[in-house]
């Protein structure tokens, strides 16, 4: 389905060269906002202590937030769990506090609230559970960029493999570079997003690889250059359909989605606008650097076949 048709070629290629600079310029710089600032881990990470409490009625997360933050807590979480009468509140350890000192004042602090709620259950979480999910959160993310790898290396060939990966590397270390930069919070959403946008992102690198194959069994005279324009051109009009659509349910998260989810959304939504941009210039413009030709992706037509029958893999 395309919403409007292209006639003519944009020619992307042609400025390959100043926008990967910049990419790589953001790149670097990302990487030092990340070596230098480091990430605002939630108590997932860093440990902290969790705490359930119980109301007679629906929970006013507003109120309960107002209430934690009265006592100088700025990373925290609040959110339901069970009915919408539970309530799981997240709390970094403070100096000198213990466990039981820190959920006394808090339950001090939501009973001015609401009389009635109860405390149902508290436990500390260490930081060696969080030491466990930053390796467990990275390894992840090893095996989603090898089997990417893989995968491409299969499905189109390997330059188209590695300029795959590199784009993919780019998106996610440009997210982590504006979270590191901003000091937003990193939390296991954020991490969840963040592996989400690998493969969204290679799903767009995919579509664009699959028409340049395509083109260059049809285009048999164009130029390397020419025929990536021309299929990029071509996949304008599913891109905007497929990432605007995908943006709209992303921005209704961002906006109604609570405190819990709002940085989820963010890291989608960085994810999603540097994946277009990866797609098209970065992963295509590495694999026309390396040297992609139409033999690596057509295979060349026997003798004693029909030439048309190329046509028709």
């Amino acid at each position: 389905m395309e919403l409007f048709r292209i006639h003519r070629t944009i020619p992307f290629m042609r400025h390959a060269l100043i926008l990967n600079l910049i990419s790589l310029i953001t790149f670097v710089a990302a990487v030092v906002f990340i070596v230098l600032r480091g990430f605002n881990l939630s108590i997932e990470f860093t440990g902290g202590t969790i705490m359930e409490v119980n109301y007679p009625q629906t929970a006013q997360l507003d109120q309960v937030r107002s209430a934690v933050s009265s006592l100088g807590y700025t990373d925290f979480q609040v959110q339901n769990f069970g009915t919408s009468r539970d309530v799981m509140i997240r709390l970094p350890l403070g100096e000198g506090q213990t466990t039981a000192t820190q959920s006394e004042k808090v339950m001090d602090a939501l009973r001015t609230i609401d009389n009635g709620v109860e405390l149902r259950r508290v436990e500390f979480v260490g930081p060696q559970v969080g030491q466990e999910l930053v390796y467990n959160g990275l390894l992840a993310l090893l095996f989603v960029a090898v089997g990417i790898m893989v995968y491409l290396g299969f499905r189109f060939e390997w330059k188209f493999a590695v300029a795959g990966v590199v784009a993919n590397l780019h998106d996610v270390v440009i997210i982590l570079g504006f979270f590191a930069f901003f000091q937003w919070e990193f939390s296991l959403a954020v991490l969840a997003g963040v592996l989400a946008v690998l493969g969204y992102s290679v799903n767009e690198s995919v579509v664009i690889m699959d028409r340049i194959r395509e083109n260059f069994r049809k285009q048999r005279k164009m130029e390397v250059s020419e025929v990536i324009d021309s299929s990029i051109t071509q996949t304008i009009s599913r891109t905007i359909i497929t990432h605007g659509s995908t943006q709209m349910v992303v921005l209704s998260i961002f906006f109604f989605g609570g405190p819990t989810l709002h940085y989820f959304a963010m890291a989608l939504t960085i994810g999603i606008w540097f994946g277009i941009y990866s797609s098209v210039f970065v992963a295509a413009a590495i694999a026309m650097w390396l040297g992609v030709t139409r033999e690596d992706l057509v295979k060349p037509v026997k003798k004693d076949e029909d030439p048309a029958a190329e046509l028709m893999n």
